[in-house]
C-alpha cells in the first residue's frame, strides 16, 4: 500500500495494524491485505451511491467475486473494514487488485445482472450452481399446419409453446409417449413429413394420426393439438369428458373399432393422471425448493409442478457454500437457477429469505408477469415442502455415502499407482476412427465428485493419419492438450492440470505418451496405460502399465478395478459418440458446401439437376448455366472454383 493510501488518523492507523496482525495469524499475508484494501479504496473515490453490480478481480484480471448492492458505495466500503469480514472474504480482499463497476436503475436489475455474471464468470467466492446442464422442455411447434411435438433443450428460437422444465430427459420421454398415445401428434421432422408416401410405423401402432398422408384433416388435427395444450396445462378433466363422449357416440353408431381407440386413449389418460398428479390443491404452477445441510455439505431439492402434474424433481449440490448462511445459499441458488429456466407463477421455499420480496421483483421482471416467492406454513403446500425437505436430506445422505466410498477408492488408487496423494482430477484419453477416416480423440475427466462432464473435450484429428496409427492420433491429442494447458495455466493455479492421466492402450501407447510430455518439458504428470491383457474382451483381466516397465493386475472382484473399468468405458463411450457424430455429419456434407455463395437452395437445385456433387464438379460452364436457379455469374463462380486458372 502506498503512503497516501495508509490511514492517517492515529486510532484508525492502530486499528488497521491490529487487523493486519489478525490476518497474519489467520494465514493472510499483511502486504497482500494492504494491496487489496488499497485497490478497493481507490475504486471508492469515484463510486456512486446507486444500485449496481461490482466484480472483484485479482492481479491477472480473473473475477474473484460478483456482488450486487442497493448502494454501491456503502456496500463496497464494507470490504475495507477488514476486521468485520469472515475469513472467506478476508482471503478474497487479499487477492483483490481491481474492481469493475456496473450501475443499474434498480436493485432488482442489479440482482438479475449479478446472476448473469456469476453464471458467466463462475467466480471462486460466489455460491455456484454446479449442475448447469440445460433443462429439457416439450415444444409444441406453431410454425406448421400440422404442429410437431418434440423434446427441446437450449435457446427458444422456434415459434411454439414450451412446456417445462422437466427434471430429466426420462420425464420428458414418458410425457411425450403419453402425448403420442393420447393425442396422436406427429413427432417427425418436417423433411420426413414432406417425403412420406404411406404411413410410418407410429401410425400402425396408434401413436400418430398420419397427417403426412392425409389420414386426418387439418381441422381435426387442430382439435388434437388443442386437447394436448389443455392436458399440458393441467386441464385434463375436459379432455377426459370429451373422449368419453366420443367413445359413447362411436359405440352407439356401432363403430366399435373407433370406440376401442377412444377407450384406449381414455385408459392412457387415466394412467397418466394417476402417475403424474400430486396432491397440490390450488398450486397449479410452481416450483418447490428445500435445503438440507450436514457436515458442511448442502443439498437443494427442487420439485417442478405444472398444471397440478409432477414433472419430476432433481437434487442440486451447490459449490463454494462454506461459511455462508443457508438462506443466502438458497437465495443465490434461486437467481442462478432462473437465469436459464423461466420462472413459474409461484416459487415455494422451506425457509424465510431476507430478500424474498427483492427476488420476487427480479423474477417478475424476468418473466414479465407477477411471480410470488413464499414459505408455506400449513396445508397441502406445507406438506409438499416437507416432502421436498425429506428428499433433500435423503439425497444428501446418499451423496455423503458415495463421497466416502469414492474417497476410499481414490486413496486406494493413489496407493496402487504410488501417487503422492489421492487425485483431484483424473483425465482419461481414447481415440476412435474407421480406417483412419473421421478420426477423433476424446478426453473425459473424473474427480472426487464423479464425472465432470462439463470438462470433457473432443479433438478432431487434423493431421494426416495412416490407417491404424493410434500412436499418431494420441500424439496430436496430447500435444494439443498440454500445449494449451501450458499456455492458459502455466502456474497450475486453476486446478486444470491432471493429477493422473490414463491412456487406453498398452506399453507402446504409454511410452509414446511419456515421450510427448517429455518433449514439452513435463515430467511430473503420472501416466498409466490401461490394456485389456492377454484375453481381449474379458473383463477383469486388464493390465495396468506404469512408467519404468512395471505392470499391475488387480483381483477380478476388486472395487478399484471396477472403478478403473468405469473410467475407461466412459472414455470409450465418449470417443465413439464423438466419432459417430462426426461421421454422420460428413455423410450429409459435400464439396458444394465449400463453394462461396452456394446456400441450401442452390445446392439442392444443383443436386436435383446433376444428380451428384461429383457431376457438378465435372460439369462444363454451359451445363452449369442451364441449371435452374443458377445465373451466369454464379455458374462462372462455381466453374472457376472447381477449375482454378493457373
Amino acid at each position: 500500500m502506498s503512503k497516501a493510501d495508509r490511514p492517517e488518523h492515529p486510532r484508525e492507523k492502530e486499528r488497521f495494524n491490529e487487523d493486519a496482525a489478525t490476518y497474519s495469524v489467520r494465514g493472510v499475508d499483511p502486504p497482500d491485505l494492504e494491496a487489496g484494501v488499497a485497490a478497493i479504496r481507490n475504486v471508492l473515490k469515484t463510486l456512486p451511491v446507486r444500485p449496481g453490480v461490482y466484480r472483484m478481480q485479482d492481479a491477472k484480471g480473473d473475477v474473484l467475486y460478483v456482488g450486487k448492492a442497493r448502494a454501491l458505495r456503502n456496500r463496497v466500503t464494507s470490504y475495507t473494514q477488514v476486521a468485520k469480514l469472515p475469513k472467506r472474504l478476508q482471503r478474497m480482499v487479499a487477492q483483490t487488485r481491481n474492481m469493475t463497476i456496473v450501475t443499474t436503475r434498480t436493485e432488482a436489475e442489479a440482482l438479475l445482472l449479478e446472476a448473469q455474471l456469476i453464471k458467466r464468470f463462475r467466480p471462486p467466492y460466489n455460491v455456484l450452481l454446479r449442475d448447469d446442464k440445460s433443462f429439457p422442455f416439450i415444444l409444441l411447434r406453431e410454425d406448421h399446419a400440422f404442429p410437431q411435438v418434440r423434446k427441446h433443450r437450449g435457446a427458444r428460437r422456434t415459434k411454439g409453446q414450451y412446456y417445462g422444465p422437466f427434471a430429466s430427459a426420462g420425464s420428458v420421454t414418458s410425457t411425450l409417449n403419453a402425448l403420442q398415445k393420447l393425442f396422436l401428434l406427429r413427432s417427425c421432422s418436417d423433411s420426413f413429413f414432406a417425403n412420406r408416401r404411406r404411413p410410418c410405423l407410429l401410425h400402425q401402432i396408434r401413436r400418430c394420426s398420419a397427417p403426412c398422408v392425409g389420414r386426418i384433416s387439418e381441422a381435426d388435427y387442430a382439435e388434437l393439438v388443442a386437447d394436448a395444450k389443455l392436458f399440458l396445462a393441467g386441464k385434463s378433466t375436459g379432455v377426459q369428458a370429451r373422449l368419453g363422449k366420443l367413445m359413447a357416440e362411436a359405440a352407439e353408431a356401432r363403430d366399435f373399432e373407433l370406440a376401442a381407440v377412444y377407450r384406449d386413449r381414455l385408459r392412457a389418460l387415466t394412467y397418466v393422471q394417476g402417475s403424474q398428479t400430486v396432491h397440490a390443491e390450488g398450486l397449479g404452477e410452481g416450483d418447490l425448493f428445500a435445503l438440507a445441510c450436514k457436515a458442511g455439505q448442502i443439498c437443494i431439492q427442487a420439485f417442478f409442478i405444472r398444471g397440478g402434474q409432477n414433472w419430476g424433481h432433481r437434487s442440486f449440490f451447490p459449490a463454494h457454500t462454506a461459511d455462508i448462511p443457508e438462506d443466502e445459499v438458497l437465495a443465490d441458488f434461486l437467481m442462478q437457477f432462473y437465469e436459464e429456466v423461466p420462472p413459474p407463477r409461484r416459487v415455494l421455499v422451506d425457509r424465510p429469505l431476507a430478500e424474498a420480496s427483492l427476488i420476487a421483483e427480479a423474477l417478475s421482471e424476468r418473466a414479465e408477469r407477477k411471480v410470488e416467492v413464499d414459505q408455506p406454513q400449513r396445508g397441502a403446500r406445507r406438506r409438499l415442502i416437507d416432502q421436498a425437505r425429506r428428499n433433500a436430506e435423503e439425497a444428501l445422505e446418499r451423496r455423503m455415502a458415495e463421497s466416502t466410498t469414492q474417497g476410499k477408492l481414490l486413496r486406494e488408487l493413489a496407493e496402487t499407482f504410488e501417487l503422492p496423494e489421492p487425485p483431484e482430477r483424473i483425465e482419461v484419453y481414447d481415440n476412435s476412427h474407421i480406417m483412419g477416416t473421421n478420426a477423433t480423440g476424446a478426453m473425459i475427466v473424473a474427480g472426487p465428485e464423479g464425472f465432470r462432464k462439463n470438462s470433457y473435450r473432443k479433438f478432431n484429428i487434423k493431421s494426416a493419419i495412416t490407417p491404424g496409427d493410434d500412436f499418431g492420433m494420441m500424439r496430436e491429442v496430447l500435444e494439443r492438450r498440454f500445449a494449451r494447458l501450458g499456455k492458459d495455466d502455466p502456474d497450475r493455479a486453476n486446478g486444470d492440470w491432471p493429477d493422473l492421466v490414463l491412456i487406453d492402450g498398452g506399453r507402446g501407447q504409454l511410452n509414446a505418451a511419456l515421450a510427448i510430455l517429455e518433449e514439452q518439458g513435463i515430467d511430473d504428470v503420472p501416466l498409466v496405460g490401461v490394456a485389456k491383457g492377454p484375453h481381449h474382451g474379458r473383463e477383469g483381466r486388464e493390465v495396468f502399465h506404469l512408467p519404468g516397465g512395471r505392470e499391475i493386475t488387480l483381483p477380478p472382484n476388486s472395487p478399484l478395478l471396477f472403478y478403473l473399468q468405469r473410467l475407461r468405458d466412459e472414455a470409450h463411450r465418449f470417443a465413439i459418440g464423438t466419432h459417430r457424430a462426426k461421421r454422420s455429419k460428413s455423410l450429409t456434407t459435400s464439396t458444394l458446401d465449400e463453394v462461396p455463395g452456394i446456400g441450401p437452395n442452390r445446392k439442392r437445385a444443383l443436386l436435383m439437376h446433376f444428380g451428384t456433387a461429383r457431376a457438378v464438379k465435372g460439369a462444363a460452364l454451359d451445363d452449369l448455366e442451364r441449371a435452374p436457379g443458377i445465373s451466369k455469374a454464379m455458374a462462372r463462380q462455381i466453374y472457376d472454383y472447381f477449375h482454378p486458372r493457373g
